[in-house]
C-alpha cells in the first residue's frame, strides 16, 4: 500500500519527500533519512510487518573436524571432497583469507586430512 506524507507517493519504508530507502524503524520509534535527512515516525512504514525466523543446523551437520579417516589425524579446518595431488587422499580441509584487493578473490588454503599437503587457490 503506498503512502503519500510528503511531496510524492511512495510505497511504504521510503522516503515521501526524495524517495530513499528508510533505515529499519529501531526501538527508538523515529528513523531519519539517510538522503534528505528528515525525520520520520512509524507512519512512514505504514502497516508493513517485519518478521523472521533463525533456524539453527542439528548437531554434528557439518561432520567433526576430528573426521575419521585411514590416518586418524586432526583436520585444521571445515572438510572438503579434493583430491589430494601428493597421496591422492579424497578429503581436505580448507580455510580462507582475503589477501589481494577487496575486488579481487580470496585466497583459499587446502590442506591434506591424510598427509598435511598444503596448496593454495586463488579464487
Amino acid at each position: 500500500m503506498a503512502h503519500n506524507i510528503g511531496s510524492f507517493i511512495s510505497t511504504p519504508g521510503f522516503c515521501s519527500d526524495c524517495g530513499s530507502i528508510l533505515p529499519l524503524l529501531g526501538d527508538r520509534g523515529n528513523v531519519k533519512c539517510y538522503a534528505c535527512k528528515r525525520v520520520w515516525g512509524p507512519e512512514a512504514f505504514g502497516d508493513m510487518a517485519m518478521s523472521y525466523t533463525i533456524e539453527f543446523n542439528k548437531k554434528n551437520v557439518y561432520g567433526s573436524s576430528k573426521e575419521k579417516n585411514d590416518a586418524m589425524e586432526e583436520a585444521e579446518g571445515p572438510i572438503v571432497e579434493r583430491k589430494c595431488p601428493q597421496c591422492q587422499n579424497d578429503k581436505m580441509s580448507y580455510a580462507t583469507l582475503q589477501l589481494r584487493s577487496a575486488d579481487e578473490g580470496q585466497t583459499v588454503f587446502y590442506t591434506c586430512t591424510k598427509c598435511k599437503f598444503k596448496e593454495t587457490e586463488n579464487s
